[in-house]
Order: structure tokens, then sequence, then C-alpha cells
């Protein structure tokens, strides 16, 4: 089980959030934590930067959803960067992938002509 790091920096689009280690029912918590620490302003694109994303269980899944939520709420946009294959296929598999917007990377992510649901 590798801890969960959350690293907030920012971007020319809004805030980018970059997630290495575990996310499950442990440290989801943590996640949701960090996103309500931040205040996007109307237009604003919230990246998650999924680059360092070992584990995902639908604990992580939920905060991931509650960020694009929170993000929707404050007139913002949330996109997912760097997705690792197996969480891809998980959310495709249950159909977020009309619900996220993937990137490949968070510098595609973030440039000022990108745009999330």
């Amino acid at each position: 089980m590798s801890p969960l790091t959350i690293t907030a920096r920012d971007a020319v689009t809004g805030p980018v959030l970059e997630i290495t280690g575990d996310l499950d029912h442990t440290t989801a918590p943590e996640l949701r934590q960090a996103v309500n620490r931040l205040t996007l302003t109307g237009g604003q694109l919230l990246v998650l930067d999924l680059a360092g994303l070992e584990f995902c269980d639908s604990s992580g899944i939920t905060a991931l959803l509650a960020a694009r939520n929170l993000a929707v709420e404050q007139s913002g946009a949330m996109a997912l960067a760097a997705v690792p294959s197996n969480t891809a296929r998980i959310l495709r598999i249950a159909g977020l992938d009309r619900v996220f917007t993937f990137h490949p990377d968070t510098s595609t992510a973030t440039k000022s002509s990108s745009t999330g649901r």
C-alpha cells in the first residue's frame, strides 16, 4: 500500500492537484479535504493529475466524482490527466468516461483552450 500524496499548484486554467499513491477507502477523505480547500472562480478548470496514481477503489472513484461536483457547483469544470490504464478501464466500464474529461497529460489539460465537462 502506497501512501497518498496530493500536491497542489496553479496553472493558467486553474488549480492542478497531482495525486500519487493509493486512492482508497482510507485515503479518499484526504482528496475530498484537498478539493474542499480550493476555490474556483467561474470558468476555471480543476485538473487532477493521476500520473502517479497506483491504485483506485470505489471510494477513490467517489472522491473523484465529489471533486467534479464541487468544481461544477463553483461554476468551474474538472478534467482528469494522465489516467492510468487500469483506472481508465474501470471508469469506462462504469460509464464515467461520459462524466469526466480525460487528457493524456497535465500540459494538454491546462492549455488555455482546454475545457472540461
